[in-house]
């Protein structure tokens, strides 16, 4: 990693790790987010006049979005217009002391303004440049709009997601952004091990498109497509591999319940007051059960909708079924095990007072990461880097603010 004193900085496994973030919306955002939770430097760079569109996603507190605060936690903001030779001469100076980039433009904006990896390698060869986009830097859908949307489309998401007499259903959240995002950390980290362990010190590009980082989510469907010719279908709440499974309606809410193991079946048989399906062919293994799965259904639904979520969840665990009630964020924010974990923490922030946001995950024993502050302001650390590490002075800096450069 880069060669800087951090004893003053955020502490955690990627302390030391400095990243130059040109993305905006989620793809982008979530990556350095997490990269940022764990103690990289995550630098944003955002256009003086345009800022990330994040921003302006409702919800707004106080006038400021609930979104941004949340995927722009634990980083550092500058603006730089990159397409002005001012701009990019700055995004030079951040990148030469930098480990990695992350963008998420379309294929050839970069390059459009001279700033391609070739030219930004050429300030800092070890630099790793992540690139983000809806379906890659190359083949005949590269430059196509691609956001999430379009994603969940093609990867094969929406036509397996819903119900089977229903439309295809895309996702209430960004997921093909999220899932890209974790990919391209993924991605990221390969990279730095290659380069600081097993390699040459040289960076790398690495291409990621939301269209294959969702569409990998589905292993096993391309083989079973090329050797038997057959496509999955929707099927609700049901697994094409397990049964019973499904969410069931409680005199108070929702469980969602799995029994498919053969041993807490005939424990839920019995619990539900029919231990002759056990000896029913159509429920005698998991196969059968996943072909009869809304027969199953039938015996099981009238039992659990007689009983509150509470009462079902605590009968239902004594089988060793796998059952639990269906959350919304008020649920979750009560819940014991939530709290128990640390699993949300309370953030004062300058802009909309305390705030509680999801804390960092996965959990580390030595160097755990931190939610240390929630998203800065357009452009709050100008000053900081441009004039503290970049050493212009205060009146360059002044000019270049006048010429809306920064």
């Amino acid at each position: 990693m880069s060669d800087r004193d951090t004893t003053d900085g955020p502490s955690g496994p990627l302390d030391g790790l400095r990243v130059v973030d040109f993305s905006g919306m989620v793809s982008g955002g979530y990556a350095t987010m997490l990269l940022a939770d764990f103690g990289a430097d995550v630098i944003c760079v955002e256009h003086p006049d345009s800022p990330d569109p994040i921003r302006d996603w409702p919800p707004e507190q106080d006038g400021t979005s609930l979104w941004w605060k949340s995927l722009g936690r634990n980083k550092r903001c500058v603006t730089a217009d990159l397409s002005t030779d001012e701009g990019q001469a700055l995004a030079l100076e951040l990148v030469a002391d930098a480990d990695a980039v992350v963008e998420n433009f379309r294929p050839g904006t970069l390059e459009g303004w001279d700033l391609g990896p070739e030219r930004l390698q050429s300030a800092n060869e070890e630099l790793i440049v992540v690139r983000i986009s809806g379906y890659g830097q190359t083949g005949p859908k590269a430059e196509d709009p691609g956001f999430g949307t379009a994603a969940e489309a093609m990867s094969g998401f929406a036509h397996v997601n819903g119900y089977p007499d229903r439309e295809p259903l895309l996702p209430p959240i960004s997921l093909a952004d999220m899932v890209a995002g974790q990919t391209a950390v993924q991605g990221l980290l390969m990279a730095l091990f290659e380069r600081d362990v097993t390699g040459n010190g040289e960076g790398q590009v690495i291409d990621v498109s939301l269209l294959e980082s969702l569409f990998r989510m589905f292993p096993g469907e391309v083989e079973k497509y090329d050797k038997q010719g057959t496509v999955s279908e929707r099927l609700g709440n049901h697994h094409a591999n397990a049964a019973p499974r499904n969410v069931y309606e409680t005199t108070d809410g929702y469980v969602a319940l799995s029994a498919s193991a053969q041993s807490i079946f005939e424990n839920l048989a019995e619990i539900v007051g029919h231990p002759e399906l056990v000896d029913d062919p159509r429920f005698a293994d998991n196969a059968a059960r996943v072909d009869h799965a809304d027969e199953l259904d039938e015996y099981i639904a009238p039992w659990i909708a007689e009983r509150s979520t509470e009462e079902a969840i605590e009968e239902l665990r004594a089988g060793d079924a796998v059952v639990a009630p269906i959350y919304d964020v008020s649920d979750i924010v009560a819940d014991d095990h939530y709290q128990a974990r640390d699993a949300i923490v309370e953030v004062d922030d300058g802009d909309i007072g305390p705030t509680r946001t999801a804390n960092v995950h996965p959990k580390f024993s030595r160097t755990p990461g931190s939610v240390d502050h929630l998203g800065p302001r357009h452009g709050e650390h100008n000053a900081e880097i441009y004039v503290g590490e970049l050493g212009l002075d205060e009146a360059t800096l002044a000019d270049l603010r006048d010429d809306g450069v920064v």
